[in-house]
């Protein structure tokens, strides 16, 4: 049951992973939060399947990451929620959407999501611990897990920085390319981490 569920929660990673990269190529904002929280529901199963198929003597670092990712689905779902309900449907006068509209670079909302994929990073970097390399595939997969918890540092830091601001030139560009990358660069973590638990 452990890997049947770490093969379905990869697929549905993947999933968001590449309906977020398409929806922000086509333009679509409402896509691309529908397709992040598909992210985070796919990934915190992925990451306690990972765990549950760990050696014992790696279950602290398994239980961190499972922490950790359950902190980003939390953080991430509130501001993607947030903006398919509240953001989406009302009318909301400009200093509230200054604060809570995740369009708006360097708003509460955009830091708190940068925020919760610091978590995100965190929670890959402790399940790479778990990993047990057999083959070149897996040794590929931890080190993908392993590097991108390097991101974690970027998410905390720009924002506390002042890195993005709203009226921070071809900022949205920017970022919408950030975000493409990322997902080019996750996109094969799913499809190793769906092998892995295939095996």
């Amino acid at each position: 049951m452990n890997k049947r569920i770490g093969m379905y929660s990869s697929i549905v990673t993947l999933i968001g992973v590449v309906g977020f990269a398409l929806s922000m190529f086509i333009g679509s904002d409402d896509g691309s939060y529908l397709f992040s929280l598909f992210i985070s529901w796919g990934f915190v199963p992925m990451i306690c399947s990972f765990s549950a198929v760990a050696c014992k003597e790696n279950n602290s670092a398994g239980y961190a990451a499972i922490a950790f990712s359950a902190m980003y689905a939390v953080v991430v779902g509130l501001v993607y929620f947030a903006q398919l309900t509240t953001i989406r449907l009302s009318e909301l006068n400009e200093q509230v959407l200054a604060i809570l509209d995740y369009k708006n670079l360097g708003s509460l909302f955009f830091n708190y999501d940068l925020f919760g994929y610091a978590f995100m990073a965190i929670a890959t970097f402790f399940i790479a611990l778990t990993i047990e390399v057999n083959n070149k595939k897996d040794k590929w997969l931890k080190l993908l897990l392993l590097a991108h918890g390097i991101f974690a540092v970027s998410c905390i830091a720009m924002p506390i920085m002042g890195v993005f601001s709203s009226n921070m030139k071809d900022g949205n560009i920017i970022g919408v390319l950030v975000l493409e990358i990322w997902c080019v660069y996750f996109t094969p973590i799913c499809i190793l981490s769906y092998q892995y638990f295939k095996k």
